[in-house]
């Protein structure tokens, strides 16, 4: 698929100079944000990205903070699981 996207060219023009490559940044953001949200699975995070692995897919969402896509609360909610069936 081919997606085309309006921006006003001042911003486009900012956005620029933060990546050199606006058009793999945005598609990468996409990826994420997808990941993220739930709606993509890694596997699909790699073929939007053509990752030529699992890990390569891993350790880019993992560079973006979404990997494994654990939040604190969650992991604080487990520690307190794990606590009340030890009985402690």
């Amino acid at each position: 698929m081919t997606l085309t996207l309006q921006i006003p060219d001042r911003v486009g023009a900012l956005l620029h100079s933060a990546w050199d490559d606006l058009p793999r940044a945005t598609l990468e953001s996409l990826a994420v944000e997808g990941y993220r949200s739930g709606r993509l699975s890694s596997a699909q995070v790699g073929e939007m990205l053509a990752h030529a692995s699992r890990w390569e897919s891993e350790a880019f969402l993992s560079e973006h903070g979404v990997w494994p896509g654990t939040t604190v609360e969650e992991f604080q909610s487990d520690l307190a699981s794990l606590d009340h069936l030890r009985g402690a």
